[in-house]
């Protein structure tokens, strides 16, 4: 969220402004953000706040297959539906300090500001990984918007300058890099053993797949015509190419 959306509002930060006047925002864009993709898997993770914005932090977490607690006295239908059939945990109650123990990461989506200062102050004490949905400063990760299609993921970040352009970046590369460019990931992976086997040196092993990935018919032009013998063909040339004699 842009700075200015905060000026002359309720502010919703730990500087409890009162009235916000972007004390806490003003530098936000200069913020250099490590990119990183976090493995989740059965992991536990917090949700805080049960409304249709926790819905969507707990559906991305549940993609990746994270063990998910959701705190909220109240909560989406299909948030319910979720623990009733227990793929989450839910925990019908107001948030709890102690809620954290044991979690690798928290995100707050709550309506109510001193919850979610409490809970990025309570993570922060842990050293503990915390997003506080639409509010910046209360955030030590962030989430970009995804691109996914099978084994890819385009993660896109305006920093929180304009989600709107993220979306339409979002859209954008989705169209250009979708199922073909997939496929073609699953297809380098297959090879990857052998790889590891054979060329004994990064190099080599570099110089391999990049022979298949920029080869001559363009592998991704052959996916889109349908033509993946083909594709396996060029990998067959490439390991015949690559291999020591």
């Amino acid at each position: 969220m842009p700075a200015q959306a905060y000026a002359g509002k309720e502010c919703v930060c730990q500087l409890r402004r009162g009235i916000c006047d972007q004390s806490c925002v003003r530098d936000m864009l200069d913020v250099a953000f490590y990119i990183a993709c976090l493995r989740v898997a059965g992991r536990r993770c917090l949700v805080v706040g049960g409304g249709q914005v926790g819905l969507e932090k707990v559906e991305g977490l549940l993609s990746c297959d994270a063990a998910v607690t959701l705190v909220s006295p109240a909560a989406h239908p299909a948030l319910a539906a979720l623990a009733d059939e227990g793929s989450i945990e839910w925990l019908a109650r107001e948030y709890r300090t102690t809620d954290l123990e044991g979690a690798f990461l928290v995100i707050a989506a709550t309506g109510d500001s001193e919850v979610n200062i409490a809970v990025h102050e309570d993570a922060e004490t842990r050293a503990m990984l915390v997003n506080v949905v639409d509010v910046p400063p209360l955030c030590n990760f962030i989430l970009p918007a995804i691109v996914r299609s099978g084994p890819l993921a385009i993660a896109i970040s305006t920093a929180g300058a304009s989600p709107a352009l993220a979306k339409r970046m979002k859209r954008e590369i989705s169209e250009q890099y979708g199922e073909h460019y997939a496929r073609l990931a699953v297809l380098l992976n297959d090879v990857r053993g052998w790889a590891k086997a054979t060329l004994p040196t990064f190099q080599e092993r570099k110089e391999f797949f990049e022979s298949i990935v920029n080869a001559d018919p363009d592998p991704i032009a052959l996916l889109r015509a349908g033509d993946e013998a083909a594709v396996r063909a060029l990998i067959e040339t490439a390991k015949r190419q690559g291999a020591p004699a």
